[in-house]
């Protein structure tokens, strides 16, 4: 998991006239008042969320500073811009209207505020389900509703299911002794030395075949290290400031996560991601934002690229990608159900095991973190599915013409940005 560098929800410091001008006046003066401002970043955990709205004056300058904003927007029209503008534009829109939604809701927070938050999940505090709602446009940078979600998180339990079967036909296992094998101690790693070499095998097969997809291999250097943070334990690894870190602690180290692992989190994932955004240029406007469900949903999509770039070449190699994955697919409906339709853990638990075989260790863990941290686990999902979709869609239109680097380019080059922005970039024309 990528830490989050999010920038969002700031309270206004100063005036704010923005009156006629120019659009570069209007974005200059925009982002030196959004930059004054001091409200924290996107949150994991919803109660930490909630301790750190501020005071009901604080809200009201910033619905002020924010319905100013809007109604000086509206003396600008999108087709009259030039591109760049155009961004900053449709940027500072969606920006307005998300906070706007969110000032609602922090004022009506205000007036019906429990003396002491609830801590059983976001159901459970006034609002809720409204709050869930908005939490879940805001994680996956999308106007997805969580009855959408959920039909959408069904059909990805059922796909991944299907790739997972498909690979257990390959081994000639009946299901039994197929799931039996995964715990065979041949695919577990018990020198951490071993662990280490491990991933800069993979490192090295994946930059030689770079080439094959993506035009811009110019990227810093990566270091692989092993991770120390227990408080990050529960993952198998993350990425931080050109570094990939692998959890190994007190057991043996499962090989089938190495490849997916490394993708994810290094390249082509947030490494890469991240070096190509570090050479974009941007406006002051898009530099103030950053949107974990086209991060996150970009390193998921990557795992996928696996065989075209060198790995997956056994298919228990393949397997761990898709064993993460159908945690991942599950996690979706899972997520709306206990937060929005208000689930109980012991239904989830039973969803679960309905759907995922051998993972019962980590199902109770999961349930928790989704209470604790609502929305958040749909992102990688949900973002990796909207680039899947659009590659085929692009292949589609373009027939032979298509280009899987100048795909991958229509997705990065233009750095953060929602997911609605990016499929405008993808099929853009030439």
């Amino acid at each position: 998991m990528r830490r989050p560098l999010v920038f969002l929800f700031f309270i206004l410091t100063s005036s704010f006239a923005f009156g006629q001008q120019t659009f570069d006046a209007f974005c200059n003066d925009f982002v030196a008042g959004y930059t004054k401002l001091h409200l924290p970043q996107l949150e994991l955990s919803y109660t930490n969320g909630l301790e750190h709205i501020g005071t009901a004056a604080d809200v009201q300058k910033q619905l002020a500073f924010f319905k100013k904003v809007k109604t000086d927007l509206s003396a600008f029209k999108a087709g009259q811009l030039s591109e760049p503008e155009n961004v900053d534009y449709q940027l500072i829109s969606y920006e307005t209207a998300l906070n706007l939604e969110r000032i609602k809701l922090e004022q009506d927070w205000l007036k019906n505020k429990p003396a002491v938050i609830p801590t059983g999940g976001i159901i459970t505090i006034p609002n809720g389900k409204a709050w869930y709602a908005y939490l879940l446009k805001r994680w996956t940078s999308a106007s997805a509703t969580p009855d959408e979600i959920y039909q959408f998180g069904l059909s990805e339990v059922a796909r991944v299911q299907k790739h997972i079967e498909a690979i257990r036909q390959q081994t000639g296992l009946n299901e039994d002794d197929f799931y039996k094998h995964l715990n065979d101690p041949s695919f577990f790693i018990i020198d951490p030395k071993l662990v280490q070499q491990a991933f800069e095998n993979t490192k090295e097969v994946i930059y030689a075949n770079m080439p094959k997809l993506f035009s811009n291999t110019n990227i810093a250097p990566l270091k692989i290290v092993k991770g120390e943070n227990r408080q990050l334990a529960q993952t198998p690894g993350y990425y931080d400031n050109n570094a990939f870190y692998y959890n190994l602690f007190d057991k043996p180290y499962n090989k089938r996560q190495v490849d997916w692992l490394f993708m994810h989190e290094g390249v082509p994932g947030h490494h890469y991601q991240a070096g190509t955004e570090a050479q974009t240029k941007t406006s002051a406007v898009q530099q103030l934002f950053y949107y974990m469900g086209f991060a996150e949903g970009w390193a998921a999509y990557t795992e996928e690229l696996g065989k075209q770039l060198g790995v997956y070449k056994m298919p228990y190699d393949e397997l761990g990608k898709w064993e993460w994955d159908i945690v991942r697919s599950v996690r979706v409906p899972l997520d709306v159900a206990l937060n929005y339709y208000g689930w109980t853990d012991e239904q989830a638990l039973a969803f679960w095991r309905k759907n995922i075989r051998g993972q019962d260790d980590i199902a109770m863990r999961e349930i928790a973190r989704m209470r604790r941290w609502p929305a958040q686990v749909v992102t990688y999902k949900y973002g990796a599915l909207q680039i899947l979709h659009w590659k085929e869609e692009l292949q589609q239109k373009q027939g032979a013409q298509f280009n899987i680097r100048d795909f991958h380019s229509r997705v990065l080059d233009h750095g953060s940005l929602p997911l609605f922005m990016v499929k405008e970039n993808v099929f853009k024309k030439s």
